[in-house]
């Protein structure tokens, strides 16, 4: 494309062009266009010399096309279309929209939010198309180049965290969708069930015992981690693995301690036999967060998806703890 050459060209002269073969007149095309008939001649000059062709030919009956004018107005009224279209604000109408949006998610994400807004997203815009990947080290870097729309993943709280929210790249805008709190799973059978029925469940034992623990984008230690880093004491990780349902397996098949957030424990509870005890130590909680950048913090299409994920997991969390 020469855009030099385009630039030359004054689209209010393809407005007029497109009139004149309407009416085939000068008159009737000045009137239509609140124009004096010298204004509107002077307009046919200049389309003649921009488009080197005489357009209209003076005949008793009007003006007629010439060939070239003709094969203009073949593709014209689609150009002013597209043009007119270019020229109005954006808009998104769920129902009708085909566009495709792409996620990145921490896997917990599949398991405790994506069930409440994948459906009513895809029951008001059936036709679109959403593309979801796992959360990883590159994600972040993603979502600022714009290879992905949005992220949800987990930010942690606590202060000595690597992973805060108020750490988060210049240009990515958040919202907190909800917060959660740590949990333990061991398995149904685990001999320091017999000791917690004693009573004897606190920071030493558990930090005498072995654990498995995800990765968090490439990152073995949490903001537990760290925390417990502040106060002398080291967790023992015996196994790390890359996701949470492969944690919840091991854990439920060994005497490894697995330590994760409260909404993912009641689910691994429920395909594996584990118990479910609580964090023996006073610990902030973690945000889900949903990700996008400031680029599109008004473009319609992803407007409306980030109010419905955010009123949708609202609502199901405020009936699920009233």
């Amino acid at each position: 494309m020469n855009l030099d050459n385009l630039a030359r060209i004054d689209l209010n002269l393809l407005v007029i062009l497109q009139v004149l073969l309407e009416e085939h007149s000068v008159t009737r095309a000045a009137n239509r266009l609140h124009l004096s008939q010298s204004a509107l001649s002077k307009s046919l000059h200049r389309l003649r010399e921009t488009l080197d062709d005489p357009l209209f030919i003076r005949t008793a009956h009007g003006l007629k096309p010439t060939a070239h004018a003709m094969q203009i107005s073949q593709q014209l009224p689609d150009m002013l279309q597209r043009l007119h279209q270019l020229t109005q604000p954006p808009k998104f109408i769920p129902a009708n929209s085909t566009r495709q949006f792409s996620f990145a998610m921490v896997e917990s994400a599949y398991e405790t939010l994506m069930p409440y807004f994948i459906g009513p997203l895809l029951s008001n815009a059936p036709n679109l198309r959403l593309d979801t990947y796992f959360w990883l080290e590159q994600s972040m870097p993603a979502l600022q180049q714009g290879q992905i729309d949005f992220g949800i993943a987990g930010r942690d709280l606590h202060p000595q965290s690597d992973f805060r929210v108020e750490q988060l790249p210049d240009g990515i805008a958040h919202q907190t969708l909800f917060t959660d709190h740590q949990v333990c799973l061991v398995r149904q059978g685990h001999p320091i069930l017999t000791a917690i029925e004693q009573g004897q469940w606190n920071l030493s034992v558990y930090l005498e015992m072995s654990h498995v623990q995800v990765r968090c984008e490439g990152n073995e230690w949490w903001a537990l981690d760290y925390h417990l880093a502040t106060l002398g004491h080291r967790r023992r990780l015996s196994t790390t693995v890359p996701d949470f349902y492969g944690a919840a397996s091991i854990c439920a098949h060994s005497d490894l301690i697995f330590t994760l957030p409260s909404s993912f424990a009641q689910h691994a509870s429920k395909l594996y036999p584990l118990v479910e005890l609580p964090l023996p130590i006073e610990f902030l909680p973690l945000a889900y967060v949903l990700l996008w950048h400031e680029r599109n913090n008004d473009e319609p299409g992803h407007k409306w998806i980030r109010q419905t994920i955010c009123q949708k997991v609202a609502e199901a969390f405020r009936d699920s703890h009233p």
